[in-house]
């Protein structure tokens, strides 16, 4: 994210929710909400258009899905908005799988407005795993992937400390005061990880994690 302000485009089928939305974030200075959605066919287009920092996702719409809609948007890499998945259940199938494919988090559409505010600026910014708890605990429900490689052949000893510890929750600052290290060095090795593990944010290299088996919910 380039500015200090966050730009959002907003992707729900109900208009009463992108209303409420639109209503709860106008009022945060640092958030610029710069475009809406009623489907996930609709998702290319806008965000060709307005080019927004985050996309805050709905999960069932029905044309096409926040699944399939974030898949495609992702498509497009490094330059691909960060997408933030809406949802009203966090146990939801549906959630893992987001999170599997790319979204970069989620936040239930109950949240506080201090709470999805601080989830989008967390998913911008991508120096803390948004929701560490509830992550591990979708893990657990999803369980190892059957043939799933594990993680420790690729990673350096100290980029698995460091990856156990993003697991945790923890920010880069706080990673470098527990390991004592540079806060540099700790965002070159949160770097290496996302690159050899193939993934674009903290939240796909923990869910990878756990995927593989390298953490255990419950193990950490």
């Amino acid at each position: 994210m380039s500015g200090a302000v966050i730009r959002l485009a907003i992707v729900d089928d109900e208009a009463l929710v992108r209303g409420g939305l639109r209503a709860i974030l106008a009022v945060e200075p640092d958030l610029e909400i710069v475009g809406e959605a009623a489907d996930g066919d609709e998702v290319p287009a806008l965000v060709a258009s307005t080019r927004p920092d985050v996309v805050l996702m709905d999960v069932r719409m029905p044309r096409i899905d926040g699944l399939r809609a974030t898949e495609t948007l992702l498509r497009a890499g490094a330059d691909a908005p960060r997408v933030l998945v809406l949802t009203t259940f966090e146990s939801d199938d549906y959630v893992y799988e987001a999170l599997r494919i790319g979204a970069s988090g989620f936040v239930l559409k109950r949240a506080q407005p201090e709470e999805l505010a601080r989830a989008i600026r967390v998913v911008a910014h991508d120096d803390v795993l948004l929701y560490p708890v509830a992550v591990r605990r979708l893990a657990a429900l999803r369980g190892p992937a059957p043939a799933a490689e594990r993680l420790s052949a690729r990673l350096s000893g100290r980029e698995q400390e460091v990856l156990r510890l993003v697991a945790q929750g923890l920010s880069n600052a706080e990673i470098a005061a527990r390991l004592f290290l540079a806060l540099e060095t700790v965002k070159s090795h949160v770097a290496a990880i996302l690159v050899k593990l193939g993934v674009r944010d903290r939240t796909q290299a923990v869910v990878a994690a756990y995927e593989s088996g390298f953490i255990r919910p419950g193990a950490e």
